[in-house]
């Protein structure tokens, strides 16, 4: 027999399968992390295989259970979950850490850099330093610099205060979205939540529809958020791939002020790369004189090399002197940009050559 739902029964029935599609969305992402978790825990463990530890699990399971989830059947499913972890720890995976969520535009920009890699995502930029520094993670990827709104300073400090090493770039074109659950339209949007840098690249967008701005510490994070929480007359700003990961409405598309709107992130490791490259990046302070970085600059003209970033970063001692990070064009095995590294070197205190890496073209 069949029954055929009508009204408010139909109305219930798209309700409980939009809670279902949320569960399903919070499962898929608690199994992500669970197994990039297992891949972390097969670089410090002895041996892949803990009979020990799985029988403890699989009896903890057994003893929680009740209907309606069957022993039988929670146990079947974690062996095969545990049968899967066991694979991913005998495999060669490298592990790239971004600063986010699931759907963040890092976790984008470590995917085009690199296919392969397994993105992880870190809370602060300054966990994705230390996770990298420890070994926790192959590589790091952070955005360094905004065509609209310029560099992102937070990431300026820890690069050139870090001892980490720059081994590449991806020029990511960003596009953001305005996303938010069923219930509310772009017409009910008062608040807006996203990461600073998000909000300052739709400024005008966010003005023109009256909108309150409300900061946040990522993009996916605030998606999440709205999909968790689901606070009325709210959206976030994000990318698109949120609103299939969290189940959101698209309000709406490239709501970026700019058309010309990209993130240029660097690749971080604590190896230095072998390959040949044709960007360098240093750092170093200059004294607190006039002309000081005048005379750095005029090495970089005399010698033929091409700037394509120079930014100062606030001092965080008493000594009175800037610190500076500059990208430039050029290796440095090349006899002009030896020649330049070994004057600035000279002239500077605590300059480092941060790396030499393939540059980004669009």
């Amino acid at each position: 027999m069949t029954y055929e739902l009508k009204g408010d029964d139909d109305v219930d029935l798209k309700e409980i399968r939009k809670e279902i599609d949320h569960i399903d969305s919070d499962i898929f992402g608690l199994l992500e992390r669970r197994m990039t978790l297992s891949i972390k825990a097969g670089r410090v463990k002895n041996k892949i295989e803990d009979k020990k530890r799985e029988h403890e699990i699989l009896s903890s399971l057994k003893e929680k259970s009740s209907p309606p989830i069957r022993p039988d059947f929670i146990q079947g499913l974690y062996q095969r979950i545990m049968s899967e972890s066991k694979k991913l720890q005998q495999e060669e995976h490298r592990l790239a850490a971004f600063q986010g969520e699931r759907g963040a535009f890092g976790e984008m920009a470590s995917r085009e850099f690199d296919k392969d890699v397994i993105p992880v995502p870190c809370k602060n930029f300054s966990d994705v330093f230390e996770g990298v520094l420890n070994g926790e993670f192959d590589i790091g990827v952070v955005p360094i610099e905004n065509s609209s709104e310029g560099a992102i300073t937070s990431v300026s400090h820890l690069v050139a205060e870090g001892k980490l090493n720059i081994v590449g770039e991806v020029a990511l074109q960003i596009h953001h979205s305005l996303l938010s659950h069923q219930e509310v339209s772009l017409e009910d949007v008062r608040v807006v939540y996203s990461h600073p840098q998000a909000l300052a690249q739709c400024r005008d967008f966010i003005a023109r529809n009256k909108m309150e701005s409300r900061p946040f510490y990522d993009t996916a994070g605030a998606a999440n958020m709205i999909a968790k929480e689901r606070p009325a007359g709210a959206a976030a700003i994000a990318s698109k791939t949120c609103s299939s990961i969290y189940g959101l409405n698209v309000l709406k598309e490239e709501i970026e002020d700019s058309r010309y709107n990209y993130t240029r992130f660097i690749v971080l490791s604590r190896k230095k790369l072998r390959r040949k490259g044709n960007k360098c990046s240093i750092t170093f302070l200059t004294d607190d004189r006039v002309g000081a970085l005048t005379t750095v600059l005029n090495v970089f003209k005399d010698e033929g090399i091409n700037l394509t970033m120079i930014e100062s970063i606030p001092s965080r001692d008493y000594t009175g002197r800037s610190k500076f990070l500059i990208d430039f064009k050029g290796h440095y095995s090349e006899s002009n940009v030896g020649r330049a590294l070994r004057k600035i070197k000279r002239g500077t205190v605590g300059f480092r050559l941060l790396g030499c890496y393939r540059s980004w073209e669009l």
